[in-house]
């Protein structure tokens, strides 16, 4: 793709509205084109700030009654029917609010997350396609893990499952939620798994979440001041074996 056909597609692409071919082919022109990648983030800078609650304000106290003063006198009759209707629409307007209110509790609650399983599976896509699963290729977690070292600013868990049947082949950089990440490649028989890890905004501990986008598996869970995001096109059985699996092996957090 060229920046002819990239920049209308920026807005769906920043909003997370593309399908994952297409979001795969504009991550490939990103990654190599300056321009095009600063506008992006440019996008995403304006989202953050007209999502400001400073930009919004409430009326002034006095705008009802001025706005009263202006309207045209009315009778008895007609002013109990106006308080009527205007009863009613309060009512509509009241309910209509709180279901608004709660869709976007709703959504921000589950968008984010719902937002990151989608960049996940493009990021696991992209690395098959590119043949790029590793940037170094070891099963040996003692290689894998100092790896890291000077790459990132924290230093991943890299259990060795291997007597379990899922072997550990190597690591690599990534970026996820805007910023460097870890991601650990483990197999079963064919199947690649790829986990990606970085530290969490806090310490809480979060049970496995399961997802599935464009047919692949997902699952997310926080534990010991770590997030976690594992996908594969493995089946859900074998996947949630790898994940008990792998949280066994992360040290419990500290009461």
């Amino acid at each position: 793709m060229n920046c002819r056909d990239v920049l209308p597609l920026l807005h769906p692409y920043s909003d997370g509205e593309l399908d994952l071919v297409r979001h795969i082919e504009i991550d490939g022109h990103l990654a190599e084109c300056a321009e095009c990648a600063a506008r992006e983030k440019s996008l995403r800078s304006l989202r953050t700030a007209a999502s400001s609650p400073t930009l919004y304000h409430r009326a002034p106290a006095g705008l009802a009654a001025r706005i009263r003063l202006t309207m045209p006198p009315v009778t008895r009759k007609r002013r109990r029917l106006s308080l009527r209707l205007a009863a009613t629409a309060a009512g509509v307007l009241l309910l209509i609010g709180a279901t608004a209110t709660v869709a976007v509790l709703m959504s921000r609650a589950g968008g984010t997350d719902d937002r990151l399983a989608e960049r996940v599976v493009v990021g696991h896509v992209r690395s098959l396609q590119v043949e790029h699963l590793t940037d170094v290729a070891s099963s040996d977690r003692h290689t894998v893990k100092p790896w890291f070292l000077g790459k990132l600013d924290f230093s991943p868990p890299v259990p060795d499952l291997a007597s379990q049947g899922y072997p550990l082949s190597g690591g690599r950089l990534d970026y996820l939620a805007d910023r460097p990440v870890a991601a650990l490649v483990y197999h079963r028989r064919l199947h690649a798994i790829n986990l990606f890890t970085w530290p969490a905004a806090n310490d809480e501990e979060e049970s496995v979440r399961g997802l599935s986008r464009q047919g692949f598996h997902v699952r997310h869970w926080q534990r010991a001041g770590m997030t976690y995001w594992a996908v594969s096109d493995l089946n859900d059985q074998e996947l949630d074996t790898f994940v008990q699996l792998f949280r066994e092996h992360i040290p419990q957090p500290r009461s």
